[in-house]
């Protein structure tokens, strides 16, 4: 089966605090909110301590054009990405040495908060020496779940493919797409939650001889994954597309939606793998924020410890959409995690929709 060789992020460079985001928010949404103080409490309750920009937080008090702020993801999505995809092929936590750029056969590229064609990884092909025929898969608009559905499409190449190296690169520069003169509390919310975040995966099929590349006593293999749609749940997350540019749409009940529709959903999945949730040792959650992971374990009847990894990740660097969840496996695959431990990688994203991913360690 399909294995998850070597994770790696490019971490943005603005390091902004809650507190300076909370004062901005003040600043900004104190006259369309007479109860705005208890509004702010979503800074404070949320567990996040920092996120990280590409752009300085004086940058957003300023007005932006669409094109400006498109041409300004262009610009960092490249430079990011290649860090990130040069830090994954070298990252020394996982290899035994670097994996060559003209092995790898095809690349994923996730991202939902800008627009480029052609696609950032056909860029960044100008600029790192791929191989002219290495395949370009970009994905857009699955938001927070776009992680783990490019693991899951990257499963499915390799399964095709069983000698085949291929990257899954994520690229998501939320706070790109914040609009000032909203003065929603979807756009609140998001100013609370969201951050910058790249990051990059690389998945080899089964003929790829690992024990030539990982320096790891055992290393994820994902067994299957599951996609999911809710009917009827437009509108529960994604995008409003205006003329000014991307316009956040941020329901409540997404803590309550998880709660109710997420329990059956995984253990039809763990069913089809003759397995239950007391299976499980492993949960590779994205934070898509404190209520989800909340809601996650209340969902399934997971030990707090499980989601301990997705806790720190959304305090140091907040939800980063797609990205987040890489970072979270980051962590997981530093861990010395014993051989056929059993692990979920979860995601949740627009549609309403979810992925699955089963992984065990070998």
């Amino acid at each position: 089966m399909p294995k998850i060789l070597s994770v790696a992020e490019a971490i943005p460079p603005f390091v902004i605090s809650q507190n300076d985001t909370m004062e901005f928010a003040r600043e900004l949404f104190s006259e369309s909110f007479k109860d705005i103080e208890r509004l702010l409490t979503a800074f404070q309750n949320g567990q996040i301590e920092k996120r990280h920009f590409v752009k300085g937080l004086d940058w957003f008090k300023k007005e932006h054009s669409f094109q400006e702020k498109n041409d300004t993801y262009i610009e960092n999505a490249i430079e990011l990405g290649k860090i990130a995809i040069q830090n994954c092929l070298e990252n020394k936590n996982f290899l035994n040495g670097t994996v060559d750029f003209s092995e790898i056969e095809a690349i994923f590229t996730i991202s939902s908060t800008g627009i480029a064609t052609p696609s950032i990884e056909a860029r960044i092909m100008n600029d790192l020496p791929f191989s002219t025929h290495t395949k370009r898969i970009p994905i857009w608009g699955l938001g927070c779940a776009g992680g783990a559905s490019g693991l899951s499409r990257a499963y499915e190449y390799c399964l095709a493919f069983p000698k085949a190296k291929v990257l899954v690169l994520s690229i998501e520069l939320c706070s790109l797409t914040f609009q000032k003169n909203d003065r929603s509390k979807s756009n609140l919310i998001g100013t609370s939650l969201f951050a910058d975040g790249v990051a990059c995966a690389l998945i080899v099929g089964d003929e790829v001889p690992t024990t030539t590349y990982t320096n790891k006593n055992t290393i994820p293999v994902i067994l299957g994954t599951q996609s999911t749609t809710k009917k009827d749940s437009l509108d529960v997350m994604g995008w409003d597309l205006k003329d000014e540019g991307l316009f956040v749409i941020f329901s409540k009940s997404i803590p309550v939606l998880i709660e109710n529709w997420l329990k059956p959903n995984v253990e039809t999945f763990l069913g089809k793998h003759k397995l239950t949730s007391k299976d499980i040792q492993h949960f590779i959650a994205h934070p898509g924020g404190l209520k989800v992971l909340e809601a996650y374990t209340k969902a399934l009847d997971l030990p707090p410890s499980m989601i301990h990894h997705s806790l720190e990740v959304l305090k140091t660097f907040g939800n980063m959409s797609s990205a987040t969840v890489f970072y979270v496996l980051d962590r997981f695959m530093q861990d010395e995690i014993p051989k056929g431990d059993i692990g979920i990688l979860a995601a949740l994203g627009p549609g309403f929709s979810s992925e699955l991913l089963l992984v065990r360690w070998e």
